[in-house]
């Protein structure tokens, strides 16, 4: 968009040519942003890609792309979590009606993130329907991964003993 559409004028900014530059606590941020002249926006330019005047139709902008970006990432996850439910055959509903199933979700991008959250949460309910969603809850975990780890080994470790 900077070279084809001279986003950001004439010349594109260097900074905004290198690779993980901008990081997900920033986008973020900018992503939040609900000042009326998108400020966080235009100080998150400034600091990050050295952007010194940016309008506020292109501070617009960037917050509709942070909306595609963490919208795509979150159905993606969304799409990854029913592929697991439809494995364990927690998908639709059967016997055990009525029971809870809880997803374990760790990190920062999850916790903090609160526009990737509620996607995430939403795709997952526009997934599995409205009757069986409300028995899936994700849940924030702390340490998740750990304790994701320690299932694993726990659940492998009884096919080496059988």
């Amino acid at each position: 968009m900077a070279e084809e559409a001279s986003f950001f004028g004439d010349t594109v900014p260097p900074k905004l040519k290198v690779p993980f530059t901008l990081r997900t606590p920033d986008m973020s941020a900018m992503h939040h942003d609900t000042s009326a002249d998108l400020s966080v926006v235009g100080n998150k330019l400034k600091t990050i890609f050295e952007i010194q005047d940016s309008s506020l139709e292109s501070r617009k902008v960037v917050i509709e792309l942070c909306n595609i970006i963490a919208t795509r990432g979150a159905r993606l996850a969304a799409a990854g979590m029913l592929g697991i439910l439809k494995k364990l055959g927690k998908d639709t509903l059967n016997d055990s009606e009525g029971q809870r199933f809880v997803i374990a979700m760790d990190g920062g991008l999850y916790e903090h993130y609160d526009a990737y959250s509620k996607c995430l949460e939403d795709t997952v309910a526009e997934l599995l329907g409205e009757v069986v969603s409300q028995n899936i809850v994700i849940q924030h975990s702390m340490d998740g991964s750990g304790i994701g780890a320690a299932l694993l080994a726990a659940s492998h470790s009884q096919y080496l003993e059988g």
